[in-house]
């Protein structure tokens, strides 16, 4: 889907990537509009799907998701890709999926407390119908994630 965003947007978007929180008000004052033209503009984003959502971000070992992991999934030949996904969808400990090239057909982030509970993860996931094999790397530390990255002028 390709949505028509101006500069204003764009600078909205980078200014809501950096800091979900500032008000309307905030907003309108460093973009240079009022607060209602804002407000409208920031809604017709979110409808066109330019803004998906807003969180909050929370360090995963102070609630308890200790374990970072990186795994990669390599389906069957005869896999159902929409199959696969949908067991995917339904285990809360990935946090997220990627559709790659390459040999392995998904990335996946997964979150656990403990590497007892990775190993239930894999095993489940290598029960998958479809799944051939995954490769799992364990993240030692986090350096940084989720950091904004500049917008793209068009």
């Amino acid at each position: 889907m390709s949505v028509a965003v101006d500069a204003i947007d764009l600078s909205l978007v980078e200014l809501l990537r950096t800091n979900a929180r500032l008000s309307y008000a905030e907003l309108a004052r460093q973009v240079g509009l009022s607060a209602p033209a804002v407000h409208e503009r920031v809604g017709k984003l979110e409808a066109s799907g330019v803004l998906r959502g807003y969180r909050a971000e929370v360090a995963p070992e102070t609630i308890g998701l200790g374990v970072t992991a990186l795994i990669g999934i390599v389906e069957d030949s005869g896999a159902d890709t929409d199959d696969v996904l949908d067991y995917l969808r339904q285990m809360p400990e990935i946090e997220s999926c990627y559709f790659m090239a390459g040999v392995e057909s998904y990335q996946l982030t997964a979150r656990v407390p403990s590497i007892a509970e990775l190993e239930q993860l894999i095993v489940k996931l290598n029960r998958i119908p479809g799944v051939a094999s995954t490769r799992t790397a364990v993240a030692l530390s986090t350096k940084w994630e989720n950091r904004p990255q500049p917008g793209r002028s068009r």
